[in-house]
C-alpha cells in the first residue's frame, strides 16, 4: 500500500470509530505500530486535528472533513455493483480491495448518500467460480504486470491435451468464465485459454519481451479488424 493511501485509510477509520489504538491501525493497515505512530504524527503536522497519545488512542475532532465525493444514486449504483462483482469473481487481494474501496467512497459521501451504498438492491454471487480459477487470477495478474512467461497444460472443448508456454497479456470475465489472452509460443499467434480448462500452471522466471505484433494492442486491433471485415461483408 502506498504511503498516501495509508495515511488515507487512517483518517477513514478515524472518523469511523470515536477511538482507535495504535494496535488496532497497525492490525487493519498490516503494518507496524511505529509505522502507525509516525504516521499520526506526520497527520498532526499537516493539520489534520487528531487528538491521542501513544499508548492510550487516538480520536479524530469533531468538524474535520474531507471535501466530499459528489455522486449520482446511479454511478454510486454502478460502482457498488462493480465492487461486488469484482469481490465475488476475483482473486482474494482483488476482492480485499474491492470492499476497501467501497468503505473509502463510504466514509467520503455526504450523508444523504451513504445509506446508499449498503441499500443497494445488485449483487453478484460467486458460489459458481471454480476455487482453482479464483487461485490462478492473482498469479496471472502479477505475470501480465511484471511480463512473466507461463507455462500450463490445457484442454481444449474437444477433450485435446497440450502443454504451452504463453505470454498472458489480458484477463477477461464473460459473466461465468475467466479467459486469458496470450501470445502462445506452441502455436506462434494469439490464443484465448478459458481459466477453467487448465491444468497445471507454472509462472516462469523468464520475461517475454514488448515485441511488435505480439501485444495486447495489437490483439485489439485484430479484433478490431475481423470484427470490420464481418460486417463489411454483410450477409
Amino acid at each position: 500500500m502506498r504511503r498516501a493511501d495509508r495515511l488515507f485509510r487512517v483518517i477513514q477509520v478515524l472518523r469511523r470509530k470515536h477511538v482507535v489504538t495504535a494496535a488496532m491501525l497497525a492490525r487493519d493497515l498490516e503494518v507496524s505500530e511505529r509505522t502507525i505512530y509516525r504516521d499520526i504524527r506526520d497527520l498532526v503536522i499537516s493539520g489534520v486535528p487528531i487528538d491521542g497519545e501513544a499508548g492510550v488512542g487516538y480520536t479524530l475532532r469533531r468538524g474535520f472533513d474531507l471535501p466530499p465525493l459528489m455522486f449520482t444514486s446511479d454511478e454510486l449504483a454502478a460502482l457498488v455493483l462493480g465492487a461486488r462483482v469484482v469481490a465475488s469473481w476475483g482473486d482474494q487481494e482483488l476482492a480485499k480491495s474491492a470492499q476497501k474501496a467501497i468503505e473509502r467512497v463510504e466514509a467520503a459521501v455526504p450523508l444523504a448518500l451513504r445509506e446508499r451504498v449498503n441499500a443497494t438492491p445488485m449483487f453478484a454471487p460467486g458460489f459458481h467460480v471454480p476455487p482453482g480459477v479464483v487461485d490462478r487470477l492473482s498469479d496471472l495478474r502479477r505475470a501480465i504486470e511484471e511480463r512473466n512467461k507461463a507455462w500450463m497444460s490445457y484442454t481444449d472443448p474437444k477433450g485435446n491435451h497440450t502443454e504451452r508456454t504463453i505470454w498472458p497479456l489480458g484477463l477477461f470475465f464473460w459473466g461465468k468464465t475467466w479467459t486469458l489472452t496470450a501470445w502462445c509460443e506452441l502455436r506462434d499467434d494469439f490464443r484465448d485459454f478459458r481459466l477453467d480448462r487448465v491444468g497445471e500452471m507454472q509462472i516462469l522466471a523468464d520475461l517475454y519481451p514488448k515485441e511488435e505484433g505480439k501485444t495486447l494492442e495489437e490483439f485489439f486491433r485484430r479484433v478490431e479488424a475481423e470484427a470490420a471485415n464481418e460486417e463489411n461483408a454483410g450477409p
